[in-house]
């Protein structure tokens, strides 16, 4: 987990996958253990703040009715710092989970991941998110995402926009590679 963006996509996926199951908001020892299994290491826990690092990244888990967790690279620079949110909508009456960038002013990419939301309601997704895990091989880092996810991907129509950054993807097969933020996509 090297970039802010990958940690903040992988959490996000596996707390969206409570919010889905359960029809509620995943609790902070929750978030604290998904952090835990994404590889950070829990440096400090107490007055409604849980902070984590790892080799690139340093990530902060703010536990109240809803859950934050900002996420920053080491080395401190705030311009690449995101934010995950999630919290209960009452007047849609949904669970939303966003990524969102820290700092609007100084933020240098775009972000092109779309929130996750819950209809609490039907316990139906009614969004397209494209959340997934990272991995690394020879021809550069990879969103590697489930067949259902792109399927319903597929549905929104929106294939050849990076979820990533928004910019433009250019596919082989089941790869693709976005042309200007250089991440791929691969579907498993």
């Amino acid at each position: 987990m090297g970039e802010p963006i990958t940690v903040a996509i992988s959490l996000a996926r596996r707390m969206a996958s409570v919010m889905v199951s359960d029809k509620r908001l995943p609790t902070g020892e929750e978030v604290r253990n998904l952090l835990k299994e994404l590889g950070l290491e829990e440096l400090y826990l107490g007055k409604g703040l849980a902070l984590f690092r790892s080799r690139d990244v340093i990530a902060l888990l703010f536990p109240r009715e809803n859950i934050v967790v900002d996420i920053i690279p080491a080395s401190g620079e705030v311009s690449d710092a995101l934010e995950v949110i999630a919290y209960h909508d009452r007047k849609l009456n949904s669970l939303i989970l966003e990524i969102l960038p820290a700092n609007d002013l100084e933020y240098e990419g775009n972000i092109g991941i779309e929130p996750v939301i819950v209809n609490l309601e039907t316990g139906e997704l009614e969004s397209n998110p494209v959340l997934g895990d990272f991995e690394e091989d020879k021809d550069g880092i990879y969103l590697v995402i489930d067949e259902k996810t792109f399927e319903r991907w597929k549905e929104g129509g929106n294939l050849d926009t990076c979820p990533i950054c928004g910019g433009e993807l250019r596919w082989r097969g089941k790869r693709a590679v976005c042309l200007d933020c250089g991440y791929g996509v691969k579907v498993k």
